[in-house]
């Protein structure tokens, strides 16, 4: 499934958590690792483990915008090396020139 740019995004209790930025994927490898959000806050990342669902008129994510992990080059997740290389990816595609 192609999820636009701009997709809105909610967690579960149906509150708005921004809109989709960027998928994070290897399209190779047909791997999906997560989702670059735009926020209020900020752009912020969910991984894999915390989408419930993706659907052609939004994405429902398991944990409030507020618990979502900001982007960064230095991540570390508590020893979960998967999460951080995702938050990492995140932050790559962030700074990359377009």
């Amino acid at each position: 499934m192609v999820l636009a740019d701009g997709t809105p995004v909610y967690d579960r209790a149906g509150d708005s958590a921004g809109t989709v930025a960027h998928v994070l994927a290897d399209r190779q490898e047909d791997i999906f690792h997560g989702l670059v959000l735009k926020t209020s806050d900020g752009h912020r990342y969910a991984s894999a483990s915390q989408v419930d669902g993706i659907f052609e008129r939004g994405v429902i994510i398991s944990v409030p915008a507020h618990e979502l992990k900001e982007p960064s080059a230095e991540a570390t997740a508590d020893g979960d090396a998967t999460f951080a290389e995702g938050l990492r990816r995140a932050w790559r595609w962030l700074i990359q020139p377009r």
